[in-house]
C-alpha cells in the first residue's frame, strides 16, 4: 500500500544479561509466571524460547532446566523447589503473624501398631476401638477405612478427652513403601509382642523399620493373662536388641496389656499421649490442608477413592488439591464410621471422592486455591514420571560406589546381611563394622539368618541399600522384586572373597563381576543309588529349564549345600539336552552324592562382565 510503513521487527538480543539477582521457581512453572518473576514481558520470553527451537504458549509449563537457562539469560540465578515446598512457604508467610497456641496447636498423635503374626495386633486394635467409643455406638461401628480416631473416655485418666489416630497398615510393606516415597505418616510405633511367645522374626523387622523411619517405639507386651506368659523374658530379649525398659534404666516405654481381658488399655493410651507430648506434635488448624495418602482404590460406584491423613491445616468440602501426579476437588469426604464430613482438622483420617485418577500410597496431598494451576502441576508431573520410568534407576551398586565417593566426599553404604547360621552373621557383622573408614561408612541396617526375602528387598529399596547373602539364596519372588526395584544382591560363600570385594569397591578397584543368569529349578521327588553311576535324583522341573551343560547348586531349605555341574541329564533311559518346565527327569551332580528328597536343584549359567569404568 502506498505510503504504508511497516512497524519495525522485534529483535531479541542474543547476548545474555549479567547475573544480578536470584529468584525461586517451582517445578513446572508456566511461561507467564516465569516472566512475572523475571519482571519482563511474556512475549520477550516466548521469543527467546522460539530462538531456542521451543514453541511455547503463555500458559505452557517449562521444566526446571529450561526455566533456569531462560532465567540466567535474563540476568537471574534460580533456586528450584517443589510445588509442595512453595505452597508451604506461601502458607507459612501468610500465617507468620498467627502464633501457635497450645489449645489449638497440639494435634492428636498418629500411631501404627506393628508386630509378629498372631501376637494380637488386630485384637488389641479392636479392644481399644470398642472400649473407647460411646456405649450406644459400640455395637454398630463399621470400619470403612484403614485408619480411625479414638477418644479417651475414662474420666479418671489424666489424658481424658484426648484423641489418638490409629493406622491399620497392612504390615511392613506399606510402611516401607510409604517411607520410600518420603512420607512420614506415623508419629509413634506400638510394637506388640506376645508374652508367651517372645521376640520373633517379624518383631525384629518391625524394629528395623521403625528405626529406619526414626519413629519412637512403645512396646505393648500382650497376652499377659495367659498362664505361660513371661513378660520379663520379652523385656530381656528386646533389651539385648537396644530397646531397654525405663525401669531398667533405658528409654523405651513398656506396657503389659491383655487385649482379650482389656487390661491396661487406658495405661497404654496414656503412655502414647505422654510420648506424643515429649515429641511436641504441633499443627495450625486455620491454614490450608496438607497430608499424605494412606491408600487408594477404585470403587465401582464412586470412582477413584483415596484415604488421606490430614497432617496440618483443615480440609474443607469443595477444596481443590494436588496429590502426586493427579489433581481433584473434594466432592465429599467421610470419616472412619462412614459419616459425611464438611471439615477435617489436623490428624484426621478421611476418605475422599473427587480425584481424577488413582494416586499412590505415600503421595503428598496439598490443597491449592487455583484449579488450573493444580491441573498444570499434575500434567507436568505425569510427563516427568513417564520420563523417569524410561530413564535408568540410580540405585546404589558396588560398581558405582567409587564414583559416588569421588563426587560426594564421604559416602554411607547401607547393607542388609543374611547368612546361613548365626555364627557367620556375627563374624561378618564385625568384619563390615571394621571396614568403615573416613571416606566410606558401612551401616548395617539389619542382619538375620535364612533366605533373602521380599521384606529384605523392600527395605533395601526404601533405604537405597545393597543386600549381601552368605551361603543363602534369595527366594524366587524376592529375586524378581530385586530385578524390578534394581536392588544390588551380592551372594558369597567364602568370607575372604566378600571382604576383598567390599574393600575393592571402597577403593574403586572392583574387578570384573561374575554375572549369573538363572535358568530353572527342579524339585527332588526321589533318590536312586545306582552302582557304578552314583546317586541320581528323580526330579520334576518346577520352573524354567535344566540343560546338560548347566552349572547347578543344591539348595536345602533355601540354603546352599553344594555348587557344581550337571553330571548327567536323562529323560527315561535316554540322555537329554535340556528338560523344560513340568517334565520329569533324572539328574546326577558331578562328584556329589548327598542328595535328599525335598531338595531343590537350581540351574544357572555364569559370564564375566567388566566393572564400570571408575577413577
Amino acid at each position: 500500500m502506498k505510503g504504508y510503513t511497516p512497524p519495525p521487527r522485534m529483535v531479541v538480543s542474543n547476548e545474555p544479561l549479567p547475573i544480578t539477582r536470584s529468584i525461586t521457581i517451582t517445578e513446572g512453572i508456566s511461561v507467564k509466571d516465569l516472566a512475572e518473576k523475571l519482571e519482563i514481558r511474556a512475549k520477550d520470553l516466548i521469543s527467546r524460547l522460539l530462538s531456542k527451537g521451543v514453541f511455547a504458549t503463555i500458559n505452557q509449563t517449562l521444566d526446571a532446566e529450561l526455566a533456569s537457562e531462560m532465567a540466567r539469560f535474563f540476568g537471574a540465578d534460580t533456586n528450584v523447589i517443589t510445588f509442595e515446598e512453595q505452597t508451604a512457604k506461601e502458607i507459612d508467610a501468610a500465617a507468620a503473624a498467627e502464633e501457635l497456641v497450645p489449645e489449638t496447636g497440639v494435634r492428636p498423635p498418629v500411631v501404627t501398631i506393628m508386630g509378629h503374626v498372631d501376637h494380637g495386633k488386630t485384637t488389641l486394635l479392636d479392644a481399644i476401638r470398642l472400649s473407647n467409643v460411646a456405649e450406644g455406638e459400640a455395637g454398630g461401628i463399621t470400619q470403612h477405612i484403614g485408619a480411625y480416631k479414638v477418644r479417651i473416655t475414662d474420666k479418671e485418666s489424666p489424658a481424658y478427652g484426648r484423641e489418638i489416630v490409629f493406622l491399620d497398615t497392612p504390615g511392613h510393606e506399606a510402611f516401607t513403601r510409604m517411607r520410600s516415597r518420603g512420607a512420614k505418616a506415623t508419629d509413634i510405633v506400638v510394637l506388640v509382642v506376645a508374652a508367651d511367645d517372645g521376640v520373633m522374626p517379624q518383631t525384629l523387622e518391625a524394629i528395623d523399620h521403625a528405626h529406619a523411619a526414626e519413629v519412637p517405639i512403645i512396646v505393648a507386651v500382650n497376652k499377659i493373662d495367659k498362664p505361660d506368659a513371661l513378660p520379663d523374658r520379652v523385656k530381656k530379649q528386646l533389651a539385648d536388641r537396644g530397646l531397654v525398659p525405663e525401669e531398667w534404666g533405658g528409654k523405651t516405654v513398656f506396657v503389659d496389656v491383655s487385649a482379650k481381658k482389656k487390661t491396661n488399655l487406658n495405661l497404654l493410651m496414656e503412655m502414647i499421649c505422654l510420648v506424643a507430648d515429649i515429641g511436641e506434635l504441633k499443627a495450625t488448624p486455620e491454614r490450608a490442608a496438607t497430608g499424605v495418602v494412606l491408600e487408594a482404590k477404585l470403587d465401582r460406584g464412586r470412582g477413584p477413592v483415596a484415604t488421606v491423613l490430614v497432617q496440618n491445616g483443615t480440609l474443607n468440602a469443595g477444596d481443590n488439591f494436588v496429590v502426586g501426579n493427579v489433581y481433584g476437588k473434594v466432592r465429599a469426604m467421610f470419616d472412619d464410621r462412614g459419616a459425611q464430613l464438611q471439615t477435617a482438622p489436623p490428624s484426621t483420617p478421611v476418605e475422599i471422592i473427587g480425584i481424577e485418577a488413582l494416586p499412590q500410597a505415600g503421595d503428598q496431598f496439598v490443597v491449592v486455591a487455583d484449579r488450573d494451576k493444580a491441573r498444570g502441576i499434575s500434567e507436568y508431573r505425569e510427563q516427568k514420571s513417564r520420563e523417569a520410568a524410561l530413564a535408568k534407576s540410580s540405585r546404589v551398586s558396588l560398581e558405582g560406589l567409587a564414583e559416588q565417593i569421588k563426587s560426594a566426599g564421604t559416602k554411607e553404604l547401607n547393607v542388609i546381611l543374611k547368612g546361613d547360621v548365626q555364627g557367620s552373621v556375627e563374624v561378618i557383622t564385625d568384619l563390615l563394622t571394621k571396614l568403615s573408614n573416613d571416606r566410606v561408612r558401612l551401616k548395617l541396617l539389619r542382619s538375620g539368618v535364612g533366605a533373602i526375602t521380599e521384606t529384605d528387598v523392600l527395605l533395601a529399596s526404601a533405604s537405597n541399600a545393597i543386600i549381601i547373602g552368605f551361603n543363602v539364596r534369595p527366594e524366587r519372588k524376592a529375586q524378581e522384586l530385586a530385578e524390578q526395584e534394581k536392588v544390588d544382591i551380592r551372594l558369597h560363600s567364602i568370607i575372604y572373597e566378600l571382604q576383598d570385594e567390599i574393600k575393592r569397591a571402597m577403593t574403586g578397584l572392583l574387578e570384573p563381576t561374575i554375572k549369573e543368569t538363572y535358568q530353572g529349578r527342579a524339585e527332588v521327588l526321589n533318590v536312586f543309588r545306582i552302582p557304578k553311576v552314583g546317586t541320581v535324583a528323580g526330579c520334576r522341573v518346577s520352573d524354567g529349564l535344566i540343560k546338560r551343560d548347566s552349572e547347578v547348586r543344591l539348595l536345602r531349605d533355601n540354603v546352599q549345600v553344594f555348587k557344581g555341574k550337571v553330571g548327567s541329564l536323562r529323560r527315561f533311559k535316554d540322555d537329554a539336552k535340556e528338560v523344560t518346565n513340568g517334565m520329569e527327569c533324572g539328574i546326577s551332580i558331578s562328584n556329589y552324592g548327598d542328595i535328599k528328597v525335598g531338595d531343590v536343584i537350581e540351574a544357572f549359567a555364569t559370564e564375566r562382565i567388566a566393572a564400570e569404568a571408575m577413577a
